[in-house]
């Protein structure tokens, strides 16, 4: 087992306990806005398409019900602007952090072969090419890298922990660039409902893609957009050639997603209503909290879209940390997303309005 772990490089999360117990000590308690989790409860649309499909005591399919993939195709097209879609396009899998870690692995990656990803980014990018043994190459611009041995680009618009969007142009760019060399591109878009400030577009869309899926996958969750972080619900859509292995391979590591979530999903994915809802609870908690920091003396930067604050007081990070969490406030270290991140803090909008009101008269 130890031959596994040593790939990995520590949990992160495990150093801001101490910063957490600190926090917690605050006379007014916690304010956590550092995980990034949801807490807004699960709209009830989806509740109850869960609870009227918990009689499931057959195995699901990793490919999911007809009705999931109708529901994906339907969304990609509505949402995003994606054509010609079918059900091979498509494939659901149990959250995205899974999908993340052992993407490079399940497309039989291994020594000799390059994983990219930003140089500033979610860890599980890192993680998902160590397991597999393969190298790994952070990048500011994916067009100056050495495709030579490159074999999986991954892109992340809008970013976290920055909250940066690629503009269209950029995209259509990038995606042309990789195909040329034979690079496979994968775009976790987990935030892409969630711009503020931009509009962020998928690597689905014709005008990036030209009308074709070749060589291109993108990832998307509903975490984020509909509280279903607990549900573990997530899929992937693009390139059938690049889909059809990676379905069979799951399907013999049963890597399905639980009939009650498939219908969850496809309940989730059918109403636009209670995702306008949530963006608006999380604009509002956007604007208390970019106010109050700015006011507090940071900068914030990028931060046009996602879930999250890029903010510095041009200091150590941890330093920031310590002197947040003395007010009892908690947010994440820049660092735990790369070197570049050390002079700034992800401060998250997942928390109740209550708490986000607490933070900004702390603040």
């Amino acid at each position: 087992m130890s031959a596994v772990s040593d790939r990995l490089p520590a949990f992160p999360w495990d150093k801001l306990e101490p910063y957490k117990k600190t926090a917690a000590a605050h006379p007014g308690g916690i304010v956590d806005l550092s995980v990034g989790t949801p807490v807004d409860p699960v709209p009830e649309l989806i509740q109850k398409a869960l609870i009227d499909a918990a009689d499931s005591p057959g195995y699901p399919t990793v490919w999911g019900t007809p009705a999931l993939r109708d529901a994906i195709t339907g969304w990609l097209e509505r949402r995003l602007g994606a054509r010609d879609l079918t059900h091979r396009h498509v494939l659901p899998v149990v959250g995205s952090k899974e999908l993340v870690a052992w993407l490079p692995t399940q497309l039989g990656l291994g020594p000799g072969d390059t994983v990219a990803y930003p140089r500033l980014a979610y860890p599980t990018y890192e993680v998902g090419a160590r397991l597999a043994r393969a190298a790994y190459e952070v990048y500011d611009d994916p067009r100056d890298l050495d495709p030579a041995n490159l074999k999986l680009l991954w892109l992340n618009s809008p970013s976290n922990p920055t909250g940066r969007v690629l503009a269209k142009e950029d995209l259509t760019s990038i995606v042309a660039w990789a195909r040329a060399h034979g690079v496979l591109v994968v775009s976790d878009e987990c935030y892409l409902e969630l711009g503020w400030e931009a509009d962020p577009v998928s690597v689905l869309h014709p005008d990036v893609n030209g009308g074709s899926y070749d060589g291109i996958v993108a990832v998307h969750s509903l975490s984020k957009r509909s509280n279903l972080a607990g549900y573990r619900a997530a899929f992937v859509a693009g390139d059938p050639a690049v889909l059809g292995p990676l379905l069979e391979i799951r399907k013999h590591g049963g890597m399905m997603t639980s009939a009650p979530t498939q219908a969850a999903v496809v309940a989730a994915l059918g109403d636009d209503a209670h995702v306008h809802e949530q963006r608006e609870r999380y604009a509002a908690r956007r604007a208390a909290l970019r106010t109050a920091l700015l006011g507090h003396g940071f900068r914030i930067e990028h931060s046009e879209a996602s879930l999250y604050l890029w903010a510095t007081r041009d200091e150590s990070c941890w330093d920031t940390v310590a002197h947040l969490a003395g007010l009892g406030i908690l947010v994440a270290p820049g660092d735990f997303y790369g070197e570049a991140g050390e002079k700034f803090v992800r401060v998250a909008l997942t928390a109740t309005d209550e708490r986000v009101r607490a933070a900004v008269e702390r603040l």
